[in-house]
Order: structure tokens, then sequence, then C-alpha cells
């Protein structure tokens, strides 16, 4: 049986009324209140924030942020549940706790991870994880992108031009072959098999990607089955490029 990787905190139910300002999301409760939750994901969310769906909200108590709920899930399903996971601020705390259990054998021997590490030509970029073995081992190169979109089974990143995304893989490619560059492409979905780069959003995204691949960075586009008990981690997605 799969465990969690991850487990939510109580979360509250409702149904999304709207999205606006980028960082806001309206939702109706269980009870009839209507909230104001912070929404974390500041990109378009193409095909992943639909008014009437239903959703799953956290709520915080601490008394110096401004809103104390924050939209973490919504279902996309029609005749089951498809939990899609909404909240960018989470899969970097999910795949922290997957590497620190050692859950992806294609990374090998490591024995340190450190987050948010400076590096390229500048040092004016953070890696989201450096991974680090023995004197001999190459260092690892990790950076996460939450990936939401999908075609059918055909998970897609990115949903939009991203200048940002494009510049991690350049610095990526910058570092091999004298270090591992990895993307991993965190789908935030269980209901997709196959993962691919969203050429239809972003083609030079995507031309650099397969360029990479060809140049050594390896690709793990990660399966997540996301529910309101929690993450659970589902293996690789196959790779189509």
């Amino acid at each position: 049986m799969m465990k969690f990787v991850y487990k939510y905190p109580p979360l509250l139910s409702g149904i999304l009324i709207r999205r606006y300002k980028r960082f806001f999301a309206e939702v109706e409760l269980e009870s009839g209140e209507v909230v104001t939750a912070h929404c974390a994901n500041t990109g378009p969310m193409t095909g992943v924030c639909v008014p009437g769906a239903r959703v799953c909200v956290s709520c915080s108590d601490n008394p110096k942020r401004k809103l104390a709920y924050t939209w973490e899930l919504i279902d996309l399903g029609k005749s089951q549940p498809v939990w899609v996971g909404v909240n960018t601020g989470l899969p970097n705390r999910v795949i922290k706790l997957a590497l620190e259990e050692k859950f992806f054998p294609e990374l090998g021997f490591y024995s340190q991870v450190k987050g948010e590490v400076p590096y390229g030509v500048d040092k004016k970029s953070r890696v989201d994880f450096l991974l680090l073995g023995n004197d001999v081992d190459r260092p690892i190169y990790l950076e996460v992108k939450n990936t939401t979109l999908s075609e059918g089974n055909l998970a897609l990143f990115p949903d939009t031009v991203t200048e940002r995304g494009q510049k991690h893989l350049r610095e990526l490619m910058a570092l091999l072959p004298h270090s591992r560059g990895v993307m991993l492409y965190f789908i935030n979905r269980g209901d997709c098999t196959e993962f691919s780069p969203g050429d239809a959003f972003d083609r030079v995204y995507g031309e650099l990607l397969r360029e990479g691949i060809k140049r050594g960075l390896e690709v793990l586009p990660c399966r997540f089955d996301v529910s309101p008990e929690g993450v659970k981690f589902l293996g690789l997605a196959r790779l189509v490029v």
C-alpha cells in the first residue's frame, strides 16, 4: 500500500466562486459562509481554475496572516473525483520529504540535501535542491516544477510562456557534464500517466528541454496522487518528447 509522503491538516470543503487579482480565491464553504482564500499559484492556472468546482481550503490560526484560508485543492472530476493540487508552495516541501526518504532511485547515492542554493554564472539564481554524496560523486542540481495542466492522461508544462523556466533550463545545462542537472516535474494530479513539454504554450521552453535532454539533462516526471487526506507518490510518468 502506498504511504503518504505528506498529510494535509484538516481541510474545509467548499465551492469555488471566483479567482481574482491572481492571489485571491472566493470560496463558499459548506456552512454557507463565503471566505477569501489565498491563492499561492500566480500563474494562469490553465484548465484548473473552474468556478463552481468543489475545492478544499486550509485554515491557519496565525494572527499575523492577512488571510486565514489557503486554497489547496480543486476537484475536476465528473463521474469520480480528480483532485488537483493548486498550492504551489507545497511541491517543494513534499519533494524535500521524498528526497530525505530516498524515494527516487534514479538519483543514486547522496547523503546531503540542501535547499535554495545559489548557482549560475552570477550566483544570482537559486536551485531548489542540491544533492551531495561523497567526494567522487557529481553534485546533483535539482529543479522542481509544479505541473497541473493536462490533455487527457498527458501532463504538460508549462501552461504559459515562462522566461524564468527557460532560464532555469539554460542554467542547468551550463552545469553539465561536471555536475548532474535534473528537472523534476511534480505532476500534481493522479490521472496523468505521461508527460510532455507544453509546446503550444511555450515553444522555446520545449526546444530547450529537448536540447537539454540531448546534452544529458535528466528529467523526472513524478506522478502524485493528491486528495484531501494527503499526497502519495505514484512513480514516474512516461516521458514523451
